[in-house]
């Protein structure tokens, strides 16, 4: 297995933490909210036998720094993104977004076509007017809203908030999940509000690359979504990872990797 380097990339964004395995065409790893590169942690030295595989800390979560109060969007997130990739002189990289991750890989895709050989889109949200119509008037519960307490009972709410959404019987993940949320405290909620601000139905169609779209069918968030996002981008490809949950990446990392590898190995080599 290909060792794990991490290291901070400056950036006009700020200091992006990063973690990277193996050598060859570059594959850019976008983790969900609130986590942090952790949550492709068994994924990348699998990806690094075959790619250069990175996996960045959204800025403002795991070790990354965060954005100036109020310009947290999934623009800016993409053009954070974009300026590793110009950071580390990768002309050209696949993206790959798992949930928030997806929305900020499909902002690099629409925005950023010539940096984006092929996109991955892992339990992606699906975000249109009548979505942020729905969060603007505060009819949608938003994940990950605790208020802290002295007494910790925060943190078992917020882990039994998220219980459901992972097998019974890997407490390590829910265990990892807590760590990047406490680290990200506030903005572990922020990020959830931050995706349901995205534009996405205006964006999804300007994406060129080749592009699947993997829907995890025991992901109550995302599974049903992934056909109307595989819809809206032409010459898109829909599979399904029998049960997979919200943490597909490191729930099922030889089966989530093996999926994105298939993909990949057939598109042109862009390195």
């Amino acid at each position: 297995m290909p060792q794990v380097e991490r290291s901070f990339i400056s950036t006009p964004s700020g200091r992006i933490h990063i973690a990277e395995a193996g050598r060859g065409a570059p594959v850019l790893l976008l983790h969900q909210t609130p986590r942090s590169w952790d949550e492709f942690r068994d994924v990348l030295p699998i990806f690094g036998r075959h790619y250069r595989a990175i996996a960045m800390d959204t800025v403002g979560y795991g070790d990354s720094d965060p954005l100036p109060q109020g310009q947290a969007s999934i623009e800016n997130w993409a053009k954070a993104a974009h300026q590793l990739l110009v950071a580390l002189k990768i002309e050209r990289a696949a993206v790959v977004g798992h949930h928030t991750g997806a929305s900020i890989a499909i902002e690099i895709a629409a925005s950023y076509p010539r940096q984006v050989a092929a996109l991955v889109l892992s339990a992606s949200p699906y975000v249109d007017a009548a979505r942020r119509a729905e969060a603007k008037a505060h009819k949608r519960a938003v994940v990950d809203e605790v208020t802290p307490r002295m007494d910790g009972s925060h943190v078992a709410e917020l882990w039994s908030m998220r219980q459901s959404f992972y097998p019974a019987d890997r407490i390590d993940l829910l265990e990892r999940f807590i760590i990047d949320a406490l680290k990200a405290g506030q903005r572990a909620a922020e990020g959830h509000l931050v995706v349901d601000r995205h534009e996405m139905e205006k964006r999804l169609p300007l994406i060129c690359c080749p592009t699947l779209v993997i829907a995890p069918t025991a992901d109550p968030h995302a599974y049903s979504h992934a056909p109307k996002v595989a819809s809206a981008i032409a010459g898109s490809t829909l599979i399904e990872i029998e049960g997979g949950m919200v943490p597909l990446p490191d729930q099922m990392p030889d089966a989530f990797a093996a999926a994105v590898h298939r993909f990949l190995a057939a598109q042109p080599k862009w390195a």
